[in-house]
């Protein structure tokens, strides 16, 4: 094995650049740090999914591709804020409802069969890791399929929404519209005003929002607690699809450098955590892991 393919030293100590790779090569290379490296602790990111039609945030710099989404702020704090989300909402879940699991998802549900994902932890909403089979499986920033009610916290079906929507709302189905990500839809100039919000169908008051965490929302604890715990069960660190742009997932990155655990990336652009990196491997997620799970074999144990 290349030293570029071992954990780094004291922090002290100069990182040196990333080991890059591409094609063959850099397949074998990833191939030979899962061998050394049995239990990994997969961290996905939007470009697993853009296979399944859900487009992506960022750039191959990194940088936004579209306004940022809304916050928690805006979104609890002003009606009209709501009505225009879920009226974007009504039109994108026509792809993120009926989307299917791409080859990344099968190939890392087939990496947990056998044996060697400790935890996927996912910063995706989409449920698309579910849906292929991974069961070791933290969503990260919650579920986009399901809907919360704020004032009883009872959770249900986004499915179910979506119908409640168009009840309200039928000339709003007719619409159509660039699919943004996380079931939004790019409609722009329009007067979402007479948009009607339903409240919880429950408690009959409370506000309804999708069960994912917001920009300026915390992650759960708990969440975060599981997958610090399931890091230091694993051997390794496998970042995939993911700029690693927010922290709540770059921290994970920083957490595995300082428990000196080595840290690969495949991804087709700039990460923010280069520099902390053994080896990136430039690729189409889905070719790149459906051929690593190709090559390794099962673990004879399980955990």
């Amino acid at each position: 094995m290349s030293s570029a393919l071992t954990p780094h030293g004291p922090k002290d100590v100069p990182a040196p650049p990333p080991q890059e790779g591409h094609g063959v090569a850099g397949l074998q290379a990833l191939v030979a740090f899962a061998l050394e490296h049995p239990r990994l602790f997969v961290l996905t990111g939007a470009g697993v999914s853009t296979a399944s039609g859900i487009p992506d945030y960022r750039d191959g710099n990194g940088d936004w591709k579209r306004p940022q989404p809304v916050t928690y702020q805006a979104f609890m704090g002003d009606a009209s804020t709501r009505q225009r989300y879920w009226a974007r909402g009504l039109v994108g879940w026509r792809v993120m409802g009926q989307a299917l699991p791409g080859a990344a998802h099968h190939a890392l549900a087939a990496l947990e069969r056998g044996g060697r994902v400790e935890m996927l932890l996912t910063q995706n909403v989409d449920g698309l890791h579910e849906a292929a089979g991974s069961r070791r499986t933290v969503d990260l920033h919650g579920r986009i399929d399901t809907v919360r009610c704020m004032h009883c916290e009872v959770r249900f079906p986004r499915a179910d929404l979506q119908v409640m929507l168009l009840d309200r709302n039928p000339a709003w189905g007719a619409l159509e519209a660039v699919t943004a990500p996380d079931g939004d839809a790019d409609l722009d100039g329009l007067d979402f005003a007479r948009f009607n919000v339903p409240s919880c169908p429950f408690c009959g008051i409370g506000l309804l929002k999708p069960d994912v965490v917001f920009f300026g929302e915390s992650v759960p604890r708990e969440r975060v607690q599981a997958a610090r715990e399931a890091l230091q069960r694993a051997d390794a660190m496998l970042v995939t699809g993911s700029s690693l742009m927010v922290y709540s997932g770059f921290r994970f990155v920083q957490a595995a450098a300082e428990a000196g655990k080595p840290v690969v990336a495949v991804n087709q652009g700039r990460t923010r955590a280069d520099d902390l990196l053994a080896f990136k491997l430039h690729g189409e997620v889905g070719s790149v892991l459906s051929a690593l799970a190709a090559a390794l074999p099962p673990l004879t144990t399980q955990g």
